[in-house]
């Protein structure tokens, strides 16, 4: 995870882990005041996306933040990706938690380090 182009999937729960890394995040803007989004994470968490200047996140969509993790609640947004109106939030956690698990994590995804 050294290299600045690398980003790894996370929900809410994990972000204290990553402060001042890039990472990515399943999520769904609930309110938005211009500047920035509170959403919903793929562990029913509410963060705020800090956005970029004419970036807009519809209602009722979700999304791929690709951003740094500015502190545990917030997130400096780089890119996202619009994933639809359908997206199995669920499986995506459970997906994101195996990645996490040290039985799993050093030996198919990432070192833990």
């Amino acid at each position: 995870m050294g290299d600045s182009l690398t980003s790894i999937r996370v929900n809410s729960a994990l972000l204290p882990r990553f402060v001042g890394k890039t990472i990515r995040i399943a999520c769904m803007p609930i309110r938005s005041n211009g500047s920035s989004a509170t959403t919903v994470t793929s562990d029913g968490g509410h963060i705020t996306v800090t956005l970029l200047p004419d970036t807009h996140m519809a209602p009722n969509t979700y999304y791929e933040v690709i951003g740094s993790v500015f502190n545990p609640t917030t997130i400096k947004l780089l890119h996202c990706i619009n994933m639809g109106s359908d997206l199995g939030m669920k499986m995506v956690d459970d997906t994101i938690r195996l990645m996490h698990d040290p039985r799993f994590a050093p030996k198919i995804f990432f070192s833990l380090e």
